[in-house]
């Protein structure tokens, strides 16, 4: 790689045997981003990415690396520039792991593809980068899937690309490796310019990773953005068609609707004592009620999400007169009282009343 490379897309559209997928496709990644396509099966998520990587021919438009066109471009230059990981297995014969990732050394070698000592090293570092060293030996086809995506993302790493563009790269990764791939192409891209674009399935890695959020679904890309401007209020509810739950920015989590019916448990809880219990009832499908929280509390956002009732005081308030009855209320009407509080401050106070009137009315149970 010679520096940073700029990819870009004019009205790409992408298809099967001529006939668009999605059109308008008019994108700009900038050198050393991390660009994460998110959306259902079958959106068109992986068809993008085959196009830009000149796997498909584009239906329409074009897609450009430093302002050369890609379908113009001969595949050994390409690959010194771009590097893929797909969903599709490699097929090989006799071939051993470390043999399989000396691959993405070929654009750099000469005719005979011959590796020279420095193209060894790039192929044991990327290896040794994705814990794969130990595999080196190892017959590629008969290593686990997990272990095969590995091997794949160190040849697309030890091809020293500008850009790498990667399917659904967690997929068969456990999550110890999820995690340490994810930060080695977040680091990759930081340090080395290197743009990275990627669909993957798991929203709370695509939040937390990305510079940039591809939304696909439909014709047209539905939505495009930071996470900060994607991942908020019901954009994800809509763009997966989400109805028995919603996505929590705030948590990065899917969250189930909450238990039908009145609620039988009441909760006592705060400062963040009360999401083991929440998620406890949310799990056995017991409706509940919790109070009194103050609004931005971290039980208070939870509780909006997956509890039948939520009793709330405004944020850094201490606790009204009106909002202590109505929970007294909700509470005499439960069958159990869980308390996670062991202590109070001067603004939850009131919720000491909330405990007491438990233990009168022997509804007490004790957190789990």
């Amino acid at each position: 790689m010679t520096g940073p490379i700029t990819l870009t897309t004019d009205d790409l559209a992408v298809g099967y045997h001529g006939h668009p997928l999605i059109h308008g496709i008019d994108l700009e990644f900038e050198p050393g981003s991390v660009v994460t396509l998110i959306g259902p099966n079958g959106a068109g998520k992986s068809t993008i990415l085959k196009t830009i990587a000149k796997y498909l021919s584009s239906i329409a438009g074009t897609v450009y690396i430093d302002r050369h066109s890609v379908a113009e471009m001969r595949n050994r230059d390409l690959a010194r520039q771009l590097s893929v990981v797909l969903t599709d297995r490699l097929k090989t014969e006799l071939m051993t792991c470390e043999d399989v990732v000396a691959t993405g050394r070929y654009p750099h070698t000469g005719r005979f593809g011959i590796l020279g000592k420095r193209d060894k090293e790039h192929v044991r570092q990327a290896m040794e980068l994705l814990h794969a060293w130990d595999l080196r030996d190892r017959d590629f086809r008969q290593i686990s899937d997990g272990q095969k995506q590995r091997i794949l993302i160190a040849r697309a790493l030890c091809q020293e690309p500008g850009i790498i563009v990667l399917d659904e790269p967690t997929a068969y990764l456990d999550v110890r490796y999820k995690l340490e791939l994810l930060t080695i192409l977040r680091t990759m891209a930081k340090d080395r310019g290197i743009t990275v674009v990627m669909s993957l399935h798991e929203l709370d890695m695509a939040q937390k990773i990305s510079d940039y959020v591809l939304c696909v679904g439909g014709e047209t890309l539905t939505t495009k953005g930071t996470p900060a401007e994607i991942f908020t209020g019901t954009k994800i509810d809509e763009i997966f068609g989400i109805d028995h739950g919603q996505y929590d920015p705030l948590f990065g989590s899917l969250e189930f609707s909450p238990p039908p019916g009145e609620p039988e448990v009441f909760v006592i809880a705060g400062g963040g004592t009360g999401i083991a219990t929440y998620r406890d009832l949310q799990s056995q499908r017991i409706p509940f009620a919790t109070g009194v929280l103050h609004a931005g509390d971290i039980d208070h956002h939870l509780a909006c999400a997956i509890a039948t009732r939520v009793i709330s005081e405004v944020s850094f308030e201490p606790i009204s007169d009106a909002r202590l009855e109505e929970a007294l209320a909700c509470l005499r009407t439960c069958r159990t009282v869980v308390n996670c509080l062991t202590s109070y401050g001067t603004l939850n106070a009131a919720n000491r009343t909330l405990a007491k009137e438990a233990q009168r009315l022997g509804l007490s149970s004790p957190s789990p």
